[in-house]
């Protein structure tokens, strides 16, 4: 069997179509749309990259297999800069690849770059595969006293890791 060769790298004006593809496959899913999703999924450009974003594709062969954001925040529980990590997403496909892996670590250096001192995530426990990806990259959940609003009804875990 031949092992799996993907690459990871920016956003490119031709890949919104495959980036909300692979979000929606899940978030459909699993919860059904919500008006942030349509709002980010529809235009990634305007609600991601704009304000200073960063959108990652994981692809094998020229195909899109896998995706992940990170976006530019104003304040989170005990953080004064921070991005939050948006938009997950793996083709069942090349699921158990380490794309989503691979997608984070990409994620984590581009916060890095840009001086953020955590990143923020939102999540739902139900989703038992990210929340063991998220913890062995390092990100905690938070307490209830931390946590921040969302705009969300399906997240109810966040977690954060600092950088």
């Amino acid at each position: 069997m031949a092992k799996s060769s993907f690459s990871v790298r920016a956003f490119e004006p031709g890949d919104a179509a495959a980036f909300a593809a692979l979000n929606r496959r899940w978030i459909e899913a699993y919860f059904g749309m919500e008006d942030e999703d349509r709002r980010t999924l529809d235009a990634p450009q305007e609600t991601i990259l704009a304000p200073g974003g960063y959108i990652a594709i994981a692809e094998e062969d020229g195909v899109p297999i896998g995706t992940g954001a990170l976006m530019v925040a104003d304040a989170a529980p005990g953080v004064a800069r921070w991005m939050e990590l948006v938009k997950m997403a793996t083709d069942p496909g090349a699921q158990g690849k380490g794309v989503a892996s691979a997608i984070i670590d990409h994620l984590t250096a581009i916060a890095c770059e840009r001086g953020a001192e955590a990143i923020w995530l939102e999540t739902n426990d139900t989703l038992t595969a990210a929340t063991r990806l998220y913890t062995r990259k390092g990100f905690r959940a938070l307490s209830p006293e931390e946590e921040h609003p969302t705009p969300y009804s399906r997240c109810n875990l966040q977690m954060v890791l600092k950088l």
